[in-house]
């Protein structure tokens, strides 16, 4: 009973991140990812963009770009408008405009499984493979769906309209100012190149790292998990070449093969674009 009135006397108060309950105003512009799929890096690179003066770190990211599953409502409703709102929702109609950062599935389970470490989720040797094996199954039981779920869900009903722009991590990582040209224009924002370049230096990984551990303990994501080990790791693609088994890449290219080809990704098991199975 005690617990239903505290609930009740949260919600009443909003007291709560609101998440797919949001209520969604008509200029919002979303940034929205698969968990672990650089949501925070790219999060960075647009504050230090749009508000450069207000030096975007880990004390003031909420503030800044307001996290709809990380906030609460009643500090959300007080963001002044026009908001720019993270999210990790699968496929939301009312959602204006949307940046859609994908990242390849294979390095997003390696960035999930150092995660879920750091967070406690699973211990220090837990088996990779594993892992590997719970994530193309869908079974880490995430609100957002498995990643071919989240990543089709966005991509196959918005890549041909206007108010949806798609940003792979690996092109931000090879080609960041291009990108960010991309980001600025969709944005509305002038793509003047010393801001650009202010944006991208100011977020860069080893400076990231720098905040991190100056802060860590304080930001919402962070200060309850483990300080012994990073959230901002190596900040590169392609790390599954070296720490994937060849078993480990077959299991994610034989759930989402069609699509990640689809999206652009180069597939190691090449029999895989033509015979996998999509299970979303």
């Amino acid at each position: 009973m005690v617990k239903r009135l505290i609930a009740g006397w949260k919600y009443f108060w909003g007291l709560y991140p609101p998440g797919r309950r949001l209520a969604v105003l008509p200029d919002d512009m979303f940034l929205v990812s698969y968990p672990k799929s650089g949501n925070t890096w790219t999060r960075f690179l647009i504050a230090n963009l749009v508000y450069p003066e207000k030096n975007p770190d880990f004390s003031n990211i909420n503030e800044l770009l307001p996290d709809v599953e990380g906030m609460w409502k009643r500090d959300l409703e007080r963001v002044s408008r026009p908001r720019i709102l993270k999210s990790h929702q699968y496929f939301d109609p009312r959602f204006p405009k949307v940046i859609y950062v994908v990242r390849d599935p294979r390095d997003v389970v390696l960035s999930e499984y150092y995660f879920d470490i750091k967070r406690r989720a699973i211990a220090d040797d837990f088996p990779l493979q594993q892992f590997v094996s719970r994530f193309s199954r869908g079974e880490l039981n995430h609100p957002y769906g498995t990643w071919g779920e989240n990543v089709a869900s966005w991509f196959y009903t918005r890549r041909q309209d206007s108010r949806f722009l798609l940003v792979t991590y690996e092109a931000l990582q090879t080609r960041p100012t291009e990108e960010m040209r991309r980001i600025a224009s969709f944005m509305g924002i002038s793509p003047d190149p010393e801001r650009l370049a202010f944006a991208i230096e100011q977020s860069s990984a080893d400076r990231m790292r720098e905040m991190e551990k100056k802060q860590g303990h304080l930001w919402s994501s962070t200060r309850e998990t483990r300080q012994d080990k990073p959230f901002v790791r190596s900040a590169k693609a392609g790390g599954w070449k070296i720490e994937l088994t060849e078993s480990s890449v077959a299991e994610i290219e034989a759930a989402w093969g069609g699509l990640m080809h689809e999206i652009g990704y180069e597939l190691a098991v090449s029999s895989l674009v033509h015979a996998s199975t999509e299970r979303g």
